[in-house]
């Protein structure tokens, strides 16, 4: 039986399917708390370090493919459920931060995220093995730079600084960059959205939007100044 010292923290951007998921988990008896997106749900983990978080992947502002990029590597020791619409199946999409998959179609089902969530009460997280593991972040094109070539904006996630990044080659379903501030190799694959060409199949579905850049200064105000290193 889950305990109330089991703290879970649910981030959604839609409020009726957050508080639905809120509420059963609630109900469940664990200690729950929510966020509307990446950046409130990091502002939440500043005043208390979660056991668990379920968080959607597809959200405004900080999308939860960079928020868990995040949390795996300032926070390795939280376990973490992935949850989209946009994906398929009982397994972590490639290259999320995640421990579990719970997709947004079996919500008339919540017995299986139920399921999901008493298994990891169960089961201790391997901090070691977890920070050992490349994990990308999922980003967005951003344009195309004065020459013609395509870039993105990277968010470091060893010092949280952004630089821009070209596009040397399409088919790659991971990249990898230097960071132009710190020297960290930083691994990240391109969020595919609406016009785009498809992924090479059995990868990943694509998801109509894009997103902005995440700003430096709003990652660190949501982590603490301890975050700066």
């Amino acid at each position: 039986m889950p305990g109330p010292n089991t703290n879970i923290l649910v981030v959604e951007d839609q409020p009726l399917l957050r508080e639905l998921v809120s509420g059963i988990l609630a109900e469940a008896g664990y200690r729950v708390r929510s966020a509307e997106d990446g950046f409130s749900a990091l502002a939440e983990i500043r005043k208390e370090i979660p056991n668990i978080i379920l968080s959607d992947l597809y959200m405004p502002g900080m999308s939860g493919f960079e928020f868990l990029s995040v949390v795996r590597r300032r926070f390795p020791e939280i376990q973490v459920i992935a949850m989209s619409g946009a994906f398929s199946g009982n397994s972590v999409p490639p290259g999320v931060a995640a421990d579990a998959f719970y997709a947004k179609g079996n919500v008339g089902n919540m017995s299986v995220l139920l399921q999901i969530v008493e298994a990891m009460t169960h089961r201790a997280p391997s901090p070691l093995q977890r920070s050992g593991k490349v994990t990308p972040i999922w980003i967005a094109k951003n344009g195309h730079d004065a020459s013609g070539g395509e870039f993105v904006m990277v968010t470091c996630p060893e010092c949280l600084r952004v630089f821009p990044q070209p596009l040397t080659s399409q088919n790659r379903l991971t990249h990898e960059a230097c960071c132009v501030n710190c020297f960290s190799t930083v691994h990240f694959a391109i969020v595919q959205s609406e016009g785009m060409a498809p992924p090479p199949p059995g990868k990943f579905q694509s998801h109509p939007g894009t997103r902005k850049p995440v700003g430096t200064a709003r990652i660190s105000d949501a982590l603490g100044a301890e975050s700066q290193k």
